[in-house]
């Protein structure tokens, strides 16, 4: 991990944070400066801050940057199922199970390893070596709609609508319990959580986020729920709907996972994704439709509510 601070003189004081890093380094693209924000590797005072913090005269700016590594991602034949695709992008239905890009315990078998061999090197480079195109994800046990940028300018624009809440995402889920509200919205800032870092938590020193969700279907203990967000924080739907006493059914880090119907890991879909072309400008609406356990669960549950 490479560490540089930087003390804010005369001419950065009340500059935006974002602004001023991407000034002091240029090897930084914007979107690489709002990630290092967002997990926490740009530090103001030694502490974390919004990209959107007013910087004062002598704040210490730290940067944490990854040493550049070598990293050759390994093409693989996974099978992939593409709702769309161009000369600038590729949106692809991404299978539950599934992880986007290489990590720690993950170094192949991913999302991007299937890009790789689907795309060959016509890729975005500004996501890094191991995030080729990524231009945001979904978690592992998330199904659904995800964009992979292939160029840089198609990238630079996508990653812009995303920070600017133009991207409308629609996910499907099943949660415990019998929500009472046909429509709620749900605003609690979510940070790191403090008792388990590989968590996060409703946190007051977290990060703005919304969700808004809308009853689709009510059950005798389980309610199907359309579930909008304007921001797109790290497991933002688990984390808010497990506080508000409507854990999502399989998850089992946010709530015990216990379920009937023996699903492993969130029952969350991806379906709609609602944007406009980053080259053409063409409106974009493209549905992904649920997975096919996903469906087994609600005839099972429609069944059962026919014969009460």
């Amino acid at each position: 991990m490479e560490k540089k601070d930087y003390k804010i003189n005369e001419e950065l004081v009340g500059m935006r944070l974002d602004k001023a890093v991407s000034m002091k380094d240029n090897t930084l693209s914007r979107a690489s400066v709002q990630r290092l924000i967002d997990e926490e590797n740009i530090l103001v005072n030694g502490k974390s801050s919004k990209a959107s913090y007013k910087l004062n005269f002598n704040d210490i700016v730290t940067i944490n940057k990854e040493e550049p590594k070598e990293v050759e991602i390994e093409p693989q034949d996974i099978p992939l199922d593409i709702i769309y695709e161009d000369n600038d992008i590729l949106v692809v239905n991404k299978q539950k199970g599934l992880v986007v890009h290489p990590g720690n315990g993950n170094p192949d078998g991913t999302l991007v390893n299937a890009i790789m061999n689907k795309c060959k090197d016509s890729l975005s480079g500004i996501g890094g070596e191991i995030r080729p195109g990524i231009v945001h994800r979904i978690d592992k046990d998330t199904s659904g709609l995800l964009i992979i940028a292939k160029n840089d300018r198609a990238h630079v624009n996508m990653s812009e609508q995303i920070k600017d809440h133009k991207v409308k995402k629609t996910y499907i889920t099943l949660v415990r319990g019998k929500v009472k509200e046909n429509e709620a919205t749900i605003d609690m800032p979510i940070g790191r959580s403090t008792k388990d870092r590989t968590k996060m938590a409703v946190s007051k020193s977290g990060k703005n986020a919304i969700t808004h969700i809308k009853v689709i279907e009510r059950f005798k203990e389980y309610t199907l729920l359309e579930v909008n967000i304007e921001t797109g924080r790290t497991h933002q739907i688990r984390v808010h709907l497990s506080q508000i006493g409507y854990p999502i059914v399989g998850d089992y880090v946010y709530s015990n996972g216990k379920n009937p119907f023996g699903v492993e890991g969130q029952m969350l879909h991806s379906e709609k994704l609602e944007f406009k072309h980053p080259i053409t400008d063409k409106e974009m609406k493209l549905e992904a439709k649920l997975p096919e356990y996903f469906e087994k669960v609600l005839e099972e549950l429609r069944k059962e509510n026919k014969g009460n």
